[in-house]
């Protein structure tokens, strides 16, 4: 048991990173995107820790997918009725900068690359935030997660065809939308 409890932890770990930054970049909310992690790793811990653990990956970001397509369904409907109640502002207006993220990293070495990285990644997150929610999911998976296209349609609950679809137009939206940024 504590060595099946090891090994989940160990899992969580290697995963916890890429789920998150998946879920930030499909709710462009770091709150609502540790939310969505946190409950899709205790939904994991809870509903399938018995399973083999080659099983939990895919059995995670399925659970995470159907987390972020929940998030998608709720703030839909929160925005009807902000929207109907005639709220004013927005929850989101400005977020306050890390006055650490502010600091210069002392191990970097040359600026003007910093400069370029920091811009094309910038640009990268701005690219895969335009993408529809179906098409981020299928690049993430593929591209993110290294999931084989049959993995990634278990996850997504769909078709072979429809990931390699999904991914393909994925991959020519960023390339479009990120030549200027290419080495």
């Amino acid at each position: 048991m504590l060595d099946s409890s090891q090994s989940m932890e160990r899992f969580l770990a290697s995963v916890e990173r890429r789920a998150f930054r998946m879920a930030q970049i499909a709710t462009n909310s770091t709150d609502d995107a540790l939310d969505i992690v946190q409950e899709a790793m205790l939904n994991l811990v809870k509903r399938y820790g018995a399973k083999p653990e080659e099983e939990w990956k895919p059995l995670f970001y399925r659970i995470l997918v159907n987390s972020i397509r929940d998030w998608y369904r709720r703030t839909r409907v929160r925005n009807r009725w902000r929207s109907w109640m005639q709220t004013i502002g927005k929850a989101n207006d400005a977020e306050a900068l890390d006055p650490i993220e502010s600091f210069a990293d002392p191990a970097a070495h040359n600026p003007e690359d910093q400069v370029i990285i920091g811009d094309s990644v910038a640009a990268l997150d701005s690219a895969l935030r335009i993408l529809p929610p179906r098409q981020q999911q299928a690049f993430l998976l593929r591209a993110w997660e290294d999931l084989s296209v049959r993995e990634t349609a278990v996850v997504m609950r769909c078709s072979a065809g429809s990931v390699k679809t999904h991914y393909a137009r994925a991959v020519r939206t960023l390339r479009k939308l990120l030549e200027d940024h290419r080495p």
